[in-house]
């Protein structure tokens, strides 16, 4: 809500503090690659939200990707 709120005012933010208000973190701050590491992928993790997003790194998720937060699903 504050993100929204400092847009419409106009107000500079540092990419930083817009990742902050969506609580997820960058694909760089989580080393995301979009190919798999060994067996791991995005397909196969707890945190994979389907068809193409995470629930803690932000943008667009490949179900072949990689990211530090993996964790592998049950």
């Amino acid at each position: 809500m504050r993100l929204a709120l400092a847009l419409m005012a106009g107000w500079p933010l540092r990419p930083q503090q817009a990742l902050a208000e969506s609580g997820k973190m960058s694909k760089q701050q989580a080393e995301y690659q979009d190919s798999p590491k060994g067996i791991q992928m995005c397909a196969t993790c707890s945190l994979f939200d389907e068809p193409h997003a995470c629930k803690v790194v932000d943008g667009d998720i490949s179900p072949n990707g990689w990211c530090k937060a993996y964790a592998m699903a049950d």
